[in-house]
């Protein structure tokens, strides 16, 4: 489909209308309060081809959501369709419990051929159940079992999935024990400063937990870390940053496990995300599109960190035949023809546009991330702007103190920038974060919401998103923050008894 047949409206008739507000009561009545994408996304897909969904109504979108990041090639891409066919056209058993099986075995070929340098020639691979939480919670066991020893390290703003031990790892309650560690970053950094020298303290923070005795945190059997925050508010880790987290943990005999199941597969313009860095993990826990579509979640780690005994972990669905066959023929398109290339490419030129939107609109606080990884952080612009300890903002928009003792920055020539640099941070705004969503949808763009108040609006649009879909998507994305920029102006004007506020839209 081209951008123009996917453009919204479309004209569905009174029965088609009347059947999808049914399907939508029935949900509303039938499923469980727990809901989540439903609530904000009242659509009815029944076709789906690469970036476009149709639903029930007969209106089409720009799906920028992709199965929260799922689908590398976009939604039925015919590689993957063949792929499955291929399979149910064979015989071939559907489920296979861990037996062997040709289907498998090309699966484990084609993602040992992408994996990392220096990880690759000694890994070893289990499958486990079909969700990314359950390759997290196989990773916790594993390296539980192969140090003996029992805590996890994980960071502030994480999201590992919804089983105990993940949830832990994401910061909620839960008896599983997890030391929370400061996760660098610039807009909202942690220690007021931002840059390399905030990168500085969390890496010297990190350092003094793990070799004061008095910390309160004994040697963990693990550290689990995301390259890019997804869930957290697509918040790219400095390279330099990651480099000194794995000498970190490696001189301490941490296994340092790398939360991949977004950010892999070329999503970030890299094939793993740690390749930015040069870093090769211990562990890899990898789930959404190495399935192509379909579940599938697997750990690799080094061998040597085998400790496992048969059964230690098993799944009924571990085996899930059509999920491998996709995966393999994903994995396969999006390396033979060098999408993660194309997504440094386009994710580099989307930033760039958005950064200009955000100079024309003050609410829009922060544009970062990687590749197609992109969030926008929605503030309140006539908040006060957040200061630092000394309760100054500093002149190149960051706040805080000077951090005395703390060497110069470090060679970050090779990090993607992160921030704004040019603004101070002011208060999130999760309502105008879900305005713009609402926005979105009524231009017809599917968009994401995450960060720690809910206020960044996230896009993941699949790799195989052309340049003329990519300007589609912006140009709806900008009238929609166009449209609460403005609503907004203009309730705060209201709100300050008809006094003139700074103008927060682009000059017309």
């Amino acid at each position: 489909m081209t951008v123009t047949e996917s453009a919204p409206g479309g004209c569905a008739s009174a029965g088609a209308r009347a059947a999808h507000d049914g399907i939508l009561r029935r949900q509303t009545a039938r499923e469980s309060a727990a809901r989540t994408y439903a609530r904000a996304l009242p659509i009815v897909p029944v076709r789906a081809r690469g970036l476009t969904i149709e639903g029930a109504d007969g209106r089409r979108y720009l799906d920028c959501l992709s199965g929260a990041g799922t689908l590398a090639l976009g939604h039925n891409h015919p590689v993957v369709l063949e792929a499955i066919r291929k399979v149910l056209d064979s015989g071939a058993p559907l489920h296979a419990l861990d037996l062997a099986t040709p289907v498998k075995d090309a699966f484990i070929t084609e993602l040992f051929r992408t994996l990392p340098a220096g990880l690759a020639d000694r890994a070893r691979v289990q499958f486990c159940g079909p969700a990314g939480t359950d390759a997290v919670e196989a990773a916790f066991k594993l390296v539980r079992a192969a140090t003996g020893r029992t805590g996890i390290l994980a960071f502030a703003g994480a999201y590992h999935g919804m089983t105990a031990g993940a949830l832990a790892a994401s910061g909620h309650a839960s008896d599983v024990r997890v030391a929370r560690l400061p996760y660098p970053q610039d807009y909202r950094c942690p220690f007021g400063v931002g840059g390399a020298r905030g990168a500085e303290l969390a890496a010297r923070w990190t350092e003094s937990l793990l070799d004061d005795p008095k910390s309160g945190v004994p040697q963990p059997a693990g550290m689990i870390l995301e390259p890019v925050q997804g869930e957290g508010g697509v918040i790219p880790a400095p390279d330099a940053w990651m480099r000194r987290i794995r000498q970190i943990t490696a001189d301490r005999s941490i296994p340092l496990i790398a939360d991949e199941i977004q950010t892999g597969v070329g999503r970030t313009g890299a094939f793993w995300a740690v390749e930015h860095s040069g870093v090769t993990p211990d562990v890899m826990v990898l789930s959404k599109a190495i399935g192509g579509s379909l579940p599938l979640a697997v750990v690799i780690y080094r061998d040597d960190l085998d400790a496992w005994e048969p059964g230690a972990h098993a799944g009924t669905f571990r085996g899930n035949q059509l999920a491998m066959a996709a995966g393999t023929a994903t994995l396969a398109h999006v390396r033979e023809n060098r999408l993660a290339e194309r997504a440094a490419t386009l994710g580099s030129r989307m930033l760039s546009q958005l950064r200009l939107l955000a100079q024309d609109f003050p609410c829009l606080g922060d544009v970062r991330g990687r590749g197609l990884m992109i969030g926008l952080e929605l503030v309140d612009p006539h908040g006060e702007p957040e200061r630092g300890d000394d309760g100054r903002v500093d002149g190149d928009g960051t706040s805080g103190t000077a951090a005395p003792g703390v060497p110069g920055p470090w060679d970050t020539s090779g990090d993607e920038p992160t921030a704004d640099r040019g603004r101070a941070p002011r208060p999130a705004a999760p309502e105008l974060a879900a305005a713009v969503q609402r926005e979105c949808l009524r231009r017809g763009l599917i968009v994401e919401l995450g960060g720690r108040h809910a206020g960044v609006v996230r896009l993941l649009p699949p790799l195989t998103i052309s340049d003329e879909q990519a300007s589609a998507v912006l140009d709806r994305l900008a009238d929609a923050v166009e449209a609460v920029s403005h609503s907004h102006d203009r309730t705060d004007r209201v709100d300050r008894g008809g006094r003139t506020g700074r103008a927060v839209g682009r000059d017309q």
